[in-house]
């Protein structure tokens, strides 16, 4: 098999919601979005022998670390807010578990969920373009399993090493003013907000994204579609606002399914885009 073009890095989890369970994890998004688009993905991540790699796409290359234990969520629906438990934590990932032959990858997508993702890992990939979705870097796993913000005290060291930035407005509530200082240390950024759109950062000067309407069924993974989208439509093109448009389609797409079922292909998502630009 071909080394893959686009790799994801971050643990695969597995997401309860009641008695439902699911895979899940922001790698595994991103990937399944990469691979939906036409590139060949990977994924290196960490779990135990409880989660289900059968369901994951066959053309998806999965590198395991092994752990006693897979990621998982318990997710509960708080109003219009989600609370999230761990209870239990994969292996940690970290610059000795990547492939010789995954350095060479155009698209890396740093992908933690629970700080999981050592950030040196950006400087292993040559001339690939790195980026992160930073939630995992931004939340905290309490005593108790209750998932909440934290400082992202290494973002100075981190960023210096990325050209794109993943946010959620949800990500940064408390830290707006750090935030600021964030997308003005690296080429791109983008601050989602679900309904409301995006924040485009290009060199640090500041875009709105329009939303694209949708019916949400399930939103669980849309920052992580959003992100890969934008790499890939960026990679092909290098025009950031063109990536973000595409992203924001195929992210508003995704939501229209459970979990990853309505993740566009690029056809898809082609068509998606002309009506979205029909209607600016």
């Amino acid at each position: 098999m071909p080394a893959p073009e686009f790799i994801a890095i971050g643990h695969v989890t597995l997401d309860r919601f009641g008695d439902e369970v699911r895979p899940g994890g922001s790698a595994l998004y991103a990937a399944i979005t990469a691979d939906r688009l036409g590139l060949r993905a990977g994924i290196l991540t960490s779990h135990a022998d409880d989660f289900p790699l059968d369901l994951v796409p066959p053309r998806i290359e999965v590198v395991s670390v092994p752990a006693p234990a897979t990621t998982v969520f318990e997710h509960e629906r708080v109003g219009d807010d989600r609370a999230q438990r761990v209870t239990s934590v994969a292996g940690a990932l970290s610059e000795a578990d990547v492939p010789d032959d995954w350095r060479d990858a155009d698209l890396v997508l740093l992908a933690p969920v629970v700080n999981e993702v050592d950030p040196r890992l950006a400087g292993v990939f040559g001339d690939a373009a790195v980026a992160a979705g930073a939630q995992g870097w931004l939340r905290g796993v309490g005593s108790d399993g209750v998932v909440g913000s934290v400082r992202w005290d290494a973002a100075k060291q981190t960023l210096r090493t990325l050209q794109a930035l993943f946010l959620s407005t949800a990500d940064v509530l408390g830290q707006e003013s750090a935030m600021t200082e964030w997308v003005q240390r690296v080429p791109i950024a983008v601050v989602t907000a679900g309904r409301r759109g995006a924040l485009l950062y290009v060199n640090g000067d500041r875009y709105e994204v329009r939303p694209r309407r949708a019916i949400e069924a399930d939103p669980t993974g849309a920052g992580d579609v959003f992100a890969a989208t934008f790499l890939a439509r960026y990679r092909r093109n290098a025009d950031p606002w063109e990536a973000a448009e595409a992203a924001t389609c195929a992210a508003s797409l995704s939501v229209q399914g459970l979990g990853w079922s309505a993740i566009p292909d690029a056809a898809e998502l082609e068509a998606a885009l002309r009506a979205y630009r029909r209607a600016a």
